[in-house]
């Protein structure tokens, strides 16, 4: 069934923000009077195929992993000299700019679109208050406690702990003050705190904001009670059950579930001993625990879970907004997706975060199938997330993605003449051998992660 959910999600995102990108090229494109000669959504093999009244074929192809317009160009082949003033090359440069630009424009359009129904649709969230607080950590140095609520984050508002991770991914690998303005327990008193940050998490492959600050969310307590048991994993391996509650890990007894995780963690690929607890009777159960992750973000992993139990309500908070709050809340979190994502990729640039956050086409697929499955809000979630992503990659300035013909419009409308076919040639090559170099690493990261 998981597997169907990816492929279903990953069917339906690219087929949405591949189709909508290639929709706002094929409609200026029209309206600036240019021949389109082919939509197709998809490469290879037409699986369907019609043509309009205005002569252009739709294509759905094969494979679902892009799309193209393809529109009438002398530099592609001969054209009629009664169809000339059709050809795309024969259009001003004013023109050509919003043809190529509107595609990356549609998937702005389409996240505020989606983020304007999800805020009027509105949402559950978990309140960001401190369960505890881990010793000697920079949450502890300075001096925030257990029972406070963080209510904003460099002065940005955070309403449930998403929007706190959101707003403390911002500050990974940078050095200076982070401000965290918290609520007391049982007060409306909001009091402002200073976190020193030095190279904050710079390079780490798999960062945990929340976590590496000694900050652990307040959980309600859940009992160590095995449900469910990962195929592959060394808890059933070592005869585990769904069923089993348990009690201790190598002497250490055991609260509730979270405190089971915690130490689990802690020993990638050690041996450890289980007390459980089954029918009634105690038993000890030997296992070598497996691991996940690399490097500093190595962690243990056991192959079990637990039920999850119901939130007191005091806990979780209602987030909703009318039809014209919700404008502004979509245009503010689109604008706010989009600076994250092209200050992420600086940051890349940089060395300030590790490459290995790149994603490529397996962890889209699984992360598709895993928000489809949570439900309509989170799959448009990930759906607008996905597209400001398309539209500010499409934009950076390399040739052969939008963002390159871009530049070589406007050095052209600064030159007042095009750039000779042989440097735009060469910057294609340099365009085509960045972008498969960076498809290739996205790929590693994701096969590293299976």
């Amino acid at each position: 069934m998981n597997t169907l959910y990816m492929v279903l999600g990953l069917l339906v995102a690219l087929g949405v923000l591949v189709t909508f990108h290639e929709f706002g090229h094929f409609w200026v494109a029209r309206r600036c009077g240019v021949k389109v000669l082919r939509f197709s959504v998809g490469f290879g093999t037409p699986l369907l195929r019609w043509h309009d009244r205005h002569g252009t074929e739709f294509v759905v192809a094969a494979v679902p992993l892009g799309g193209y317009v393809k529109m009438l160009d002398e530099r592609e082949g001969e054209v009629p000299a009664e169809l000339l003033d059709q050809a795309f090359n024969r259009k001003s440069v004013k023109q050509r700019f919003a043809i190529v630009s509107a595609g990356p424009i549609a998937n702005f359009l389409l996240a505020l679109l989606f983020f304007w129904i999800l805020a009027m649709l509105g949402s559950q969230q978990v309140r960001p208050v401190i369960g505890a607080v881990e010793e000697g950590s920079l949450a502890a140095q300075a001096g925030l406690v257990a029972g406070q609520e963080i209510v904003a984050v460099d002065g940005k508002r955070t309403p449930g702990w998403a929007a706190v991770s959101l707003q403390l991914v911002r500050r990974l690998g940078e050095s200076g003050e982070l401000a965290l303005t918290v609520r007391e327990s049982d007060s409306s008193l909001e009091r402002d705190y200073r976190l020193s940050l030095n190279d904050w998490l710079r390079g780490a492959d798999d960062p945990d904001p929340v976590a590496s600050l000694g900050i652990r969310p307040w959980r309600p307590q859940t009992p160590a009670v095995l449900a469910q048991l990962a195929p592959d994993g060394p808890a059933l391996a070592a005869g585990l059950q769904v069923g089993d509650r348990v009690l201790a890990i190598d002497g250490l007894v055991l609260a509730d579930w979270q405190q089971l995780v915690d130490a689990v963690r802690q020993r990638p690929d050690e041996a450890v001993t289980l007390r459980i607890e089954r029918g009634g009777e105690e038993r000890e159960v030997r296992l070598t625990l497996a691991s996940r992750g690399e490097g500093e973000a190595r962690m243990g992993y056991l192959g079990a879970g637990v039920e999850g139990v119901e939130w007191p309500a005091e806990m979780l908070r209602e987030v909703s907004f009318g039809p014209f709050e919700a404008v502004a809340e979509s245009l503010r979190r689109t604008w706010s997706m989009s600076v994250l994502t092209l200050d992420s990729l600086r940051k890349m640039l940089f060395g300030e975060l590790s490459v290995k956050n790149l994603s490529g086409p397996i962890t889209i697929a699984k992360v598709a199938g895993a928000s489809a499955q949570s439900g309509v809000g989170d799959f448009l979630n990930f759906l607008a997330y996905l597209s400001i992503s398309l539209g500010v990659l499409n934009l950076l300035p390399i040739p052969v993605l939008d963002g390159g013909h871009l530049l070589f419009y406007l050095i052209e409308w600064a030159r007042g003449r095009p750039l000779s076919e042989r440097v735009q040639v060469w910057g294609m090559q340099i365009g085509i051998s960045v972008v498969v170099g960076v498809m290739l690493l996205a790929l590693v990261n994701d096969l590293s992660r299976l």
